[in-house]
């Protein structure tokens, strides 16, 4: 979406029709809320976006399926959604502190090209994960933080004019001495922001939890502009603030983001825009909780970081890690491990499945019902999305429903939770793992056995099959079958 495109938004006549009530978690206050957005009719939505050093990992595209399930239950409940997520390629140093080289620098000359070539290389990968991932990119704004330059130095010229920014040997930071808010979001003490911080007072810095906005340029910078401060580069925190304003507005309804972002970066973005406008930055902040393996944050650094592309190098789909994701609530901590993703992966190939069977028996006709009814209510409260893949299961397998009644809650439930349910994509299969004629023989006798409550035979048959390098797990829609290790 470029300038013309959101000129045009801008002039849009708001929907007629009044949305209907919806209700989040504000982080802000700790407690569920009524959406009630600055405009009516209208919802202004920015996500933190990745740092474009290298390829986004699973762990951070959990993010971006939460961001995009709101702003689909957003959109259908008749919302005009305008969405930014930002994409840093200057600012973000290597300690995710105001210390260290840039990681635009690091990743540069690491692979022998330039900042520019990096961050395309690696934004388009991105953005090519999120299409894989259902996100509906045509409909958001991916701006660059480099192309936003005079921006922030704008912002951070108003911040010293106001006397919140003060200059040290290093560069330009901010005093959060000044804002009396600093910490409120997530309601964190002066003890753990000074411990969040990890920098200690050093040439000139005033408090620990100062940070920059403006960094003087060093031996080995690649990415160096001309500032009222010096050559130099914009502090990380600054970006999401600057662009904010240019494309949004001083005041936006939602900001997401990981909830690593809480303490010192969401904080950070409060302070400098509050200060520089006197105004509410953000109604309503709302964070995704981490995913997990072997209980650890997946990370880079950590080394356990898995990527879209390794999911697929295993013929698996890249809807399964979306509906992987959706089986937890996006504030809940998700634990990612193989054998969870071929069980989400075998559930979704039996909704799509079930879809078709659906499709043909309704002439894809749709009715209400009380079914549909119960699944918007889960939508709309917090995007409870493991009660409504809940609601939409049970539908689909009782009697009670007719099928015009089943599409009807399958055609809302494309649009909340971005699975293709009304096209599913079957002949794409969702993993190319095919078992051997004698060990499905034995799964479906385990069936029959189960079906006719025999569970000594079933799990024997169970047995049976691990004994042969087999494990069968009893998902939500049925069994899913796959090769041990």
């Amino acid at each position: 979406m470029g300038w013309l495109d959101l000129l045009r938004k801008d002039h849009e006549e708001p929907s007629k029709a009044v949305p209907v009530q919806l209700f989040f978690t504000n982080t802000l206050t700790g407690k569920k809320e009524a959406f009630i957005p600055l405009k009516p009719g209208q919802a202004l939505l920015y996500s933190c976006g990745p740092t474009v050093y290298s390829r986004a990992h699973i762990g951070n595209l959990r993010a971006y399926v939460f961001s995009d399930t709101l702003a689909r239950t957003l959109e259908f409940a008749g919302y005009h959604v305008r969405r930014i997520i930002n994409i840093t390629d200057v600012g973000h140093l290597v300690a995710d502190a105001d210390e260290g080289e840039d990681k635009m620098t690091v990743a540069a000359r690491t692979e022998g090209q330039t900042p520019r070539a990096i961050a395309d290389r690696y934004a388009k990968l991105f953005i090519d994960d999120l299409r894989a991932l259902g996100v509906h990119t045509e409909e958001v704004t991916f701006p660059h933080a480099t192309n936003y330059i005079r921006e922030q130095i704008a912002l951070a010229e108003t911040l010293e004019q106001k006397g919140f920014a003060y200059r040290t040997s290093d560069g330009l930071y901010y005093d959060t001495s000044r804002f009396p808010g600093y910490g409120k979001l997530g309601n964190f003490s002066g003890a753990q922001l000074r411990e969040g911080a990890r920098v200690a007072i050093h040439g000139g810095k005033r408090n620990p939890t100062d940070f920059a906005l403006w960094r003087f340029a060093k031996q080995g910078d690649l990415q160096q502009w001309d500032s009222p401060w010096g050559k130099g580069n914009p502090g990380w925190h600054l970006e999401c603030s600057a662009m904010i304003r240019a494309l949004l507005g001083q005041q936006i309804d939602i900001h997401t983001g990981g909830e690593d972002h809480i303490q010192i970066h969401h904080n950070n973005e409060i302070a400098q825009s509050e200060a520089a406008t006197g105004r509410t930055f953000v109604r309503y902040w709302m964070h995704n909780a981490f995913l997990t393996m072997n209980q650890d944050k997946i990370s880079k650094s950590l080394r356990n970081d898995v990527y879209l592309s390794d999911i697929e190098e295993k013929g698996i789909h890249p809807l399964a890690l979306r509906y992987f994701f959706l089986q937890a609530h996006y504030r809940t901590p998700l634990s990612f491990s193989w054998d969870a993703l071929s069980a989400a992966a075998g559930a979704l190939e039996r909704l799509w499945k079930n879809a078709q069977e659906i499709a043909a028996e309704s002439d894809a006709q749709e009715a209400p019902s009380e079914a549909r009814e119960r699944f918007l209510a889960a939508m709309r409260d917090d995007l409870s999305t493991p009660q409504a893949l809940g609601i939409l299961w049970d539908a689909l397998r009782s009697e009670e429903y007719a099928p015009e009644e089943k599409w009807g809650l399958l055609a809302d439930a494309d649009a909340h939770l971005g699975l293709e349910l009304l096209a599913p994509p079957l002949k794409a299969p969702l993993h190319s793992f095919a078992a051997p004629a004698e060990i499905r023989a034995l799964l479906e006798e385990r069936e029959v056995a189960r079906a006719a409550k025999d569970f000594a035979k079933a799990d024997a048959l169970r047995h049976e099959m691990d004994n042969r390098g087999y494990r069968v797990d009893d998902g939500p829609s049925g069994p899913v079958l796959t090769e041990k290790p």
